[in-house]
C-alpha cells in the first residue's frame, strides 16, 4: 500500500470511528435504551416494612437496579426479596458494604432509628450516595457528624421526609415572601402520634429469638437487650434505647414547613411539659425507658437575620393548640395526622401534615387575594426519583430537596425536644418525696455550635450515647 492509500485510509477509517460515536444512544439500544452509565445501582439497609416501600418507590424508575439488601430478619424482608429476585441478600450491612462495594452507587437506608447514623456513615466513607429516612439519627451529636460527613465525601444526600418535595410547602414558601401574613413570631405544630404504644414500663420475660433473624445485629450500637415483641418489628419508635417517639417519627414531616420557610437555624432555648402520671407515679414505676405518651416542647429560635426571635410550640399524643379565631367551627384545622399553623403580624396560614393543603386564614382569603406567581422550582418527578437523578448527575450538578446540610441541623433542632424530655426525667437523688424531685423542669438553654446545655449539665448525658463495644 503507497503511502498515499494509507493516509487515505487511516483518514477515512479515523472518520467512520468518529461518526460510530456520535450516534445517537437511543438509536443503538432501541427505544428507551438507558445506558449502564446512566443507571443506578442502590442497595437497601433495611428491606422490610418501611424499607420495602422505599425500594419499591426506587424500583418506579427505569433508571434503577437494586442490587442488594440487606436485613436483620429474613422474614421481615421476605417481600422485597421477591420482588428483587436478583438482589444478593445480606444480614449484616457491613458484609454486604464491603463484597459489594464495586456494584453498588447508592445505600437507602430505612432500620430503626438507633442504627441509621452507623450504616449511614459507613456507607459515605465509601463513597456511596445515602437516603435515609427520618429522623435522620437517633442523636443530635450523630446528625452533626453526618452533616459533617457529607461535606467531606461530596456524595448525594436525601432524608426521607417526602413532603420536602411537595409543592404546599414551596407555595407557603412564596407567600411568606410575599409578606401575605407579615413577620412570624409564633408557630404551632403537632400530631396524633403516638399510634403505637409508649408510657409503658420496661418489657419483661423470656422470648425466643425468631430464627428468622439475627437480634445481636438489630441492637446495633445500643446497649444489649433480650429480644422482646415490645421491640420488634413495630413498637421499637416507642423505647429511647431504639427509637424516638412521636416527635421523631413525625416533627420531620410536619415540622418541615417552619424549618424551611423561616430564617431559623437552631434553638437556643428548649423547655417541656409532660403528662402528670408518667413524671409521677409513671416514672416511679420505671417507665423511664418509654418515650411518653404526650409531651408539648416549646423551642425559641433566633432569627438567622438577626431581626428577632421566633417561638415554635410542639404537641403530640392528641394535645392540640387552640384553634385560631380565624378558622370557622366546622373547618378542619390541619388533617389526621397533625398539621402547622404560622402567626404573623399581617395574618396566618396553616397546612396540614407534610405541608398538605396550605391556606391562608380565613380561608376566605384564598379567593380574596391576589396570590403571587410560582418562583420556586417545583419536584414532579417526587422525593424518590428527585434522588435517583441527583446521584446520576453526580455531586454539584443536581439538587435535592433534604441534603444533609438541611437535613442534620434540622434533625438536631427537632432532637431538642426529647433531649428536653429525658431531661425532665432526670431525679435529685437527695428527695425520696414527689416536691422537688426530679431536677430537669426547667428551661434549657442550648450552645448549639458546642452542642451543650449550658444550665443543666446532666442534660448533656442525652446529646451522645455511648456505643456497644464493637460498634
Amino acid at each position: 500500500m503507497s503511502n498515499k492509500s494509507r493516509r487515505d485510509f487511516l483518514r477515512t477509517g479515523a472518520m467512520a470511528t468518529a461518526g460510530f460515536f456520535i450516534v445517537p444512544r437511543h438509536v443503538l439500544g432501541g427505544p428507551g435504551y438507558i445506558a449502564p452509565s446512566d443507571r443506578l445501582n442502590i442497595a437497601g439497609i433495611g428491606a422490610g416494612g418501611k424499607g420495602a416501600s422505599d425500594l419499591a418507590e426506587f424500583a418506579k424508575s427505569p433508571k434503577v437496579n437494586i442490587v442488594a439488601l440487606c436485613d436483620v430478619d429474613e422474614a421481615q424482608a421476605a417481600g422485597s426479596m421477591k420482588r428483587f429476585s436478583k438482589a444478593k441478600f445480606y444480614y449484616d450491612y457491613r458484609e454486604m458494604l464491603e463484597k459489594e462495594k464495586n456494584n453498588i452507587d447508592a445505600v437507602s437506608v430505612s432500620t430503626p432509628d438507633h442504627t441509621h447514623a452507623i450504616a449511614t456513615l459507613a456507607a459515605m466513607e465509601m463513597g456511596k450516595h445515602v437516603y435515609v429516612q427520618k429522623p435522620l439519627t437517633h442523636d443530635i451529636y450523630e446528625a452533626r457528624m453526618l452533616t459533617e460527613a457529607a461535606k467531606k465525601y461530596k456524595v448525594v444526600t436525601q432524608m426521607g421526609n417526602q413532603g420536602g418535595s411537595g409543592d404546599g410547602v414551596r407555595s407557603m414558601k412564596e407567600w411568606y415572601d410575599a409578606k401575605l401574613i407579615g413577620k412570624v413570631t409564633k408557630v404551632y405544630a403537632w400530631t396524633n402520634r403516638p399510634v403505637w404504644p409508649q408510657g409503658l414500663a420496661k418489657p419483661g420475660g423470656t422470648h425466643t429469638v425468631p430464627s428468622t433473624m439475627k437480634w445481636d445485629l438489630w441492637i446495633g450500637p445500643s446497649k444489649y437487650e433480650d429480644f422482646n415483641p415490645a421491640y420488634h418489628p413495630f413498637n421499637w419508635r416507642g423505647w429511647w434505647a431504639f427509637g424516638t417517639g412521636a416527635l421523631g417519627d413525625m416533627a420531620c414531616h410536619i415540622m418541615d414547613p417552619i424549618y424551611r420557610i423561616l430564617p431559623i437555624l437552631y434553638p437556643n432555648e428548649v423547655e417541656c411539659s409532660l403528662p402528670n402520671q408518667f413524671t409521677g407515679a409513671w416514672t416511679e414505676a420505671g417507665y423511664i425507658d418509654s418515650c411518653p405518651p404526650a409531651s408539648i416542647i416549646h423551642l425559641n429560635y433566633p432569627r438567622t437575620d438577626g431581626k428577632g426571635e421566633i417561638k415554635v410550640t410542639w404537641m403530640d399524643g392528641g394535645l392540640l393548640p387552640q384553634r385560631p379565631a380565624e378558622l370557622l367551627p366546622d373547618e378542619e384545622m390541619g388533617n389526621w395526622d397533625g398539621g402547622v399553623i404560622f402567626e404573623g403580624t399581617k395574618g396566618k396560614m396553616m397546612c396540614d401534615c407534610y405541608g398538605g393543603n396550605p391556606r391562608l386564614l380565613p380561608t376566605s382569603r384564598m379567593k380574596e387575594t391576589k396570590l403571587p406567581k410560582q418562583k420556586l422550582k417545583r419536584v414532579p418527578e417526587g422525593h424518590y426519583v428527585q434522588w435517583v437523578n441527583a446521584c446520576i448527575a453526580g455531586h454539584g450538578n443536581a439538587e435535592t430537596s433534604s441534603p444533609f446540610e438541611y437535613a442534620g441541623p434540622f434533625t438536631e433542632s427537632i432532637l431538642m425536644g426529647n433531649l428536653a424530655i429525658r431531661s425532665w426525667m432526670i431525679k435529685n437523688p437527695k428527695l425520696t418525696g414527689w416536691g422537688d424531685k426530679y431536677l430537669g423542669r426547667k428551661k434549657l438553654l442550648w450552645d448549639a455550635q458546642n452542642m451543650k446545655i449550658t444550665n443543666f449539665d446532666e442534660a448533656n448525658q442525652f446529646v451522645k450515647r455511648e456505643y456497644r463495644t464493637g460498634w
